[in-house]
């Protein structure tokens, strides 16, 4: 019988080897496990369910990707769906993956035996050396043989030649670490005898406590993914809760920007109107005066008339004298209607409103959001500004003066131009007499000619400098000892200070924020208004403005080149032809 065994066995490893697939059990199909395999799970079907756009998926995955979402969409394609699919389990594809599931079963499973011949049994060995697969009953044959009982056998595998050396018809016992591959006894002691090579056990032994490592480390990745999901459904979440908030939110500023805007529109034309009213009471009041003032002319030149034709010549000497003074009578040359309306009005609205703008944008809206809208708004109101301001400076610059400087207040160390259009600090003091008008602690004059009434305006050079002083100063101002540049002290100023650190010396002082460094500067007064203005003349911008002054001496033009500094500051200020 073990010689019988041994034919038989020596026929089947002969089989074996000239046509393994024969032997292999695999069974083909038209299906692959590609194309029944859910994209979530990457495992075949499970009770699959279709969505609108025509993917297929398990129908617990499905569930599971939206119950975790607020929105409803395809995990395969990223479609959209507007509310969450009613969803069916597709009979025919999940009849077609449970039997692809049991002939998979049934392929890998079922390996027949090599020594059946009517009915072949289900193989419940193998064994490597033989390069069979054996049946209980042949197993135990196979076993009963003692040259066989020292052979490598392992549960029934349907693929056996891949368990065999093609090249030594050996069993693959070995794996050899330099090159990464299994190999029979007799290749490790040949061509990989200086390799590093350990028994397959031992081997799959670490690679399975590798693979349980990286299996934890995977599920660790899949749950922090999971998190990662439920994260970003909630950022979503919330991002759309604050999105309706900001929507509401600005709905509310802006209706109460449009509110306050309606408002302060109102307020300005009532103002305006109220200026009209003003100035029609004054003209009135004026014409009345004129009218009784033309009635007494006329009433005068009647009785010129009458006299220059009398006969009656003693009349005509006594009577005289007093027809030839002049009748009382106002000097109208200096009396007008104020025909413009004062800027003060528009400037405090627009002002109020950028307040007004900032307030309920920086409050109210997220800070990016309230950046970007106040800076449009700003530029809006800036491009508003400045057409009014280039509007402006065309209508105040017919009230230009000829400003002159005056030697006699003169700081010694200034130097000015033979005609009095230039100052400088110089490098050294002039043995000036110390008069009561002159400047002695600082570098400071003042132009000629004082205004005590109407409207003035001059424009003065700055480029080159890094400090300077300009504006008005009332004639009263303290010359001698330490000078506070404020309107409490006479001065009404604004000066430059490290290059760019431009200051209204108001009480307290207020810093200047300008987009560029002024090349020229004009300064405006209006001594009945109260008002002191200055312009950057080239960009046709507003500096600052002190209103609500009340003036009640001569007011003369101030200027201050400041200290020469190394000759750092050393070009002089120059009063410009308008």
């Amino acid at each position: 019988m073990a010689e019988s065994l041994s034919s038989q066995l020596r026929q089947g490893r002969r089989k074996i080897m000239d046509s393994p697939t024969e032997f292999a059990g695999e069974s083909s199909s038209f299906l692959t496990k590609q194309q029944l395999q859910c994209s979530i799970c990457l495992e075949v079907f499970t009770d699959p369910v279709t969505t609108p756009c025509g993917h297929n998926f398990c129908n617990s995955c499905l569930k599971q990707s939206w119950d975790m979402s607020q929105h409803y969409y395809c995990p395969y394609c990223k479609e959209k769906f507007t509310k969450r699919p009613e969803i069916k389990i597709n009979i025919t594809l999940r009849e077609v993956a449970d039997h692809f599931k049991k002939k998979t079963v049934s392929d890998k499973s079922q390996v027949l035996c090599d020594f059946c011949t009517d009915v072949k049994q289900e193989a419940l060995k193998s064994c490597l050396d033989c390069v069979v697969t054996l049946c209980s009953s042949h197993l135990d044959l196979h076993n009963n043989v003692p040259k066989y009982k020292k052979h490598k056998v392992i549960n029934a595998v349907g693929n056996l030649e891949k368990y065999i050396c093609q090249e030594h018809e050996r069993p693959l016992e070995m794996f050899c670490r330099d090159d990464q591959k299994c190999v029979c006894r007799f290749c490790a002691v040949t061509d990989h005898k200086n390799h590093n090579v350990n028994p397959l056990e031992e081997e799959s032994g670490q690679r399975k406590s590798q693979l349980g490592k990286t299996q934890t480390e995977l599920q660790q990745m899949i749950q922090e993914r999971l998190k990662k999901i439920q994260e970003i459904n909630h950022s979503v979440e919330l991002s759309k809760r604050n999105t309706e908030k900001e929507k509401s939110d600005s709905i509310e500023v802006f209706t109460a920007l449009i509110r306050s805007i309606e408002r302060s529109q109102a307020e300005l034309l009532e103002v305006m109107e109220e200026k009209h009213k003003a100035a029609e009471k004054q003209a009135e009041g004026l014409i009345k005066e004129l009218e009784q003032e033309i009635d007494e002319l006329k009433r005068r030149d009647t009785e010129l008339e009458q006299l220059s034709h009398t006969d009656d010549h003693l009349h005509l000497l006594q009577i005289y004298p007093s027809l030839c003074i002049a009748p009382h009578t106002k000097n109208w040359t200096e009396i007008r209607i104020n025909t413009e309306l004062s800027e003060k009005a528009l400037k405090t609205t627009l002002s109020q409103l950028q307040k007004t703008l900032n307030e309920k944008l920086s409050v109210t809206l997220n800070e990016k959001l309230s950046v970007t809208l106040n800076e449009k708004l700003r530029v809006t109101l800036n491009k508003k500004l400045k057409e009014k301001v280039s509007t402006e400076l065309k209508r105040i610059q017919q009230y230009a003066v000829d400003v002159t400087l005056d030697p006699d207040t003169a700081n010694p160390l200034l130097i000015l131009s033979d005609d009095g259009k230039q100052v400088q600090h110089g490098k050294t003091k002039q043995n000036l007499p110390d008069t009561p008008k002159r400047f002695t602690k600082y570098a400071m004059v003042l132009g000629n000619q004082g205004f005590s009434s109407g409207r003035f305006y001059y424009e003065v050079q700055v480029s080159g400098e890094t400090e300077w002083d300009l504006g008005v100063a009332r004639e009263s101002v303290n010359r001698k000892g330490k000078i506070s540049l404020k309107p409490q002290t006479g001065f009404w100023t604004v000066v430059l200070r490290n290059g760019n650190e431009y200051t209204a010396c108001e009480d307290p002082c207020i810093s200047l924020s300008l987009r560029k460094k002024p090349q020229k500067v004009g300064v405006f007064v209006d001594y009945d208004e109260g008002l002191v203005t200055f312009y950057d003349v080239e960009a046709r911008c507003h500096i600052y403005s002190f209103t609500g002054q009340s003036f009640t001496e001569k007011l003369y033009p101030y200027f201050s080149p400041s200290k020469n500094d190394g000759g750092k500051n050393s070009a002089p200020l120059i009063i410009s032809r308008v």
